[in-house]
């Protein structure tokens, strides 16, 4: 059959390793897909010393490739926004399929992109933006496809989820820890869209719209990072049972959807809970098949173009199938008709169980009247650890709550933080337990 011809832009770590993958196992994906899948061209701002291209079209200029009549699929993997966008519409102007390993993209552009590519009948395929080499979304698109999604969480950053694992099992503070991931290259110069849970964002937004046929919404996703979580926090946190993760989480309720990512207490028997290093896992409930885990890496060279190569395998497969008997981009035929129906909500409406820690002056009556504000919001008290003072007078309290409504639990701190005898802001870390057995 006539050879697929691929043009890849970017040959940073995923479109090096993307490289390497098709040229290395070229017979083998020759085999699978059916017909060869063969490199055209190739857009870089420098070499890539771990790539041959030797015989192989090269360009500075990615919208070359866009608009090159040889090239059939564009591979996209440059991250960010604005570039990618462009490309990626340009490359669907001009009739070509697309693979995307950009999560960003698709998190906030993708209903655009998706309905552009549906005109022109090509396929966006993107199953790496989400858990690198993890096939997260072709298993909640199809493999659990009979599905009703009752809820989808998951560690879905490896940055974040590296920091956590080693302020735990090494006692280091939050500080130290990101600039060790800094320097073995886990986490970038600026930090911010990995420890504040912006890329967690992006991945849930796309999760939350396969699981539940809902455009993506990703502006309407709660964000809250890890830079506040302590090493007492994570101790405490051990001590009462529970693992600290920076969790993206997002769930079906009568009222609407939910879509967060904040840090989390879970047990520490569950599975997401014994989640180490900078490994992805994504946990995901449905009504028919119940609990099921998928893990692995999250990120790196080889094993994101593992996904990427996965999808020129559908698009080399699926290149001559009309576009209206493909599986939909986010799974859902008809997507947003149920929009009405499943409204993102609000953090404020979201129901969920607390840790709080506070230092209080050591002096009678403080944790009454602190007991006492909680229960003005009707939020019932589980445990209380009230520690030695450390800190001259203060002493550290420690709480877990039962679930209540986070609005309650804004009006509960802000009567508490207004205490003369409470010292700073109280420390607000929310509590799921995710249980594996519903």
């Amino acid at each position: 059959m006539k050879p697929v011809r691929v043009g890849i832009c970017g040959l940073g770590t995923v479109g090096g390793g993307t490289f390497n993958v098709l040229t290395r196992n070229a017979d083998e994906i020759a085999r699978r897909a059916g017909r060869p899948i063969i490199i055209e061209q190739v857009a870089l701002r420098s070499a890539n010393p771990e790539c041959d291209l030797t015989g192989i079209k090269t360009t500075n200029d990615v919208f070359e490739v866009a608009r090159n009549p040889d090239v059939d699929v564009l591979v996209e993997v440059l991250g960010g926004y604005d570039v990618p966008r462009e490309l990626v519409l340009t490359a669907i102007a001009n009739g070509k399929h697309v693979v995307t390993a950009n999560k960003a993209l698709i998190a906030v552009h993708g209903n655009e992109i998706f309905q552009a590519a549906h005109e022109q009948g090509v396929i966006v395929a993107f199953e790496a933006a989400v858990a690198g080499g993890i096939p997260v979304i072709k298993s909640l698109r199809e493999g659990l496809g009979a599905n009703r999604i009752e809820w989808v969480a998951g560690i879905i950053n490896g940055t974040g989820n590296y920091i956590l694992t080693h302020m735990r099992s090494e006692g280091r503070a939050f500080e130290d820890v990101l600039a060790e991931a800094q320097a073995l290259g886990y986490a970038e110069a600026d930090p911010t869209f990995d420890v504040e849970g912006i890329d967690a964002a992006h991945k849930l937004t796309i999760l939350a719209s396969i699981a539940y046929g809902v455009p993506l919404q990703f502006e309407k996703a709660y964000t809250e990072g890890i830079s506040r979580v302590t090493f007492d926090d994570v101790q405490q946190a051990d001590n009462l049972g529970y693992v600290i993760k920076h969790l993206g989480i997002s769930k079906r309720t009568e009222q609407g959807l939910e879509l967060r990512v904040h840090p989390t207490l879970i047990p520490k028997e569950r599975l997401l809970a014994n989640v180490h290093g900078v490994k992805n896992a994504i946990a995901i409930m449905g009504d028919a098949v119940g609990p099921t885990l998928y893990y692995g890496a999250g990120a790196g060279s080889e094993p994101t173009a593992s996904a990427v190569v996965a999808d020129l395998l559908d698009v080399a497969r699926d290149i001559a199938t009309d576009h209206h008997y493909r599986v939909p981009y986010l799974a859902f035929s008809g997507i947003g008709e149920d929009e009405g129906n499943l409204p993102i909500l609000p953090m404020e409406d979201i129901v969920t169980a607390y840790y709080l820690r506070l230092l209080a002056v050591d002096r009678p009556g403080v944790l009454a009247r602190v007991a006492t504000i909680l229960s003005e919001q009707g939020i019932s008290i589980e445990a209380l650890v009230q520690k030695e003072a450390t800190e001259g007078e203060l002493v550290p309290i420690i709480l877990l709550t039962h679930s209540c409504r986070e609005k309650q639990m804004n009006e509960a701190i802000r009567h508490i933080e207004s205490m003369a005898d409470i010292a700073g802001p109280v420390t607000r870390i929310r509590v799921e337990s995710l249980d594996e057995q519903e």
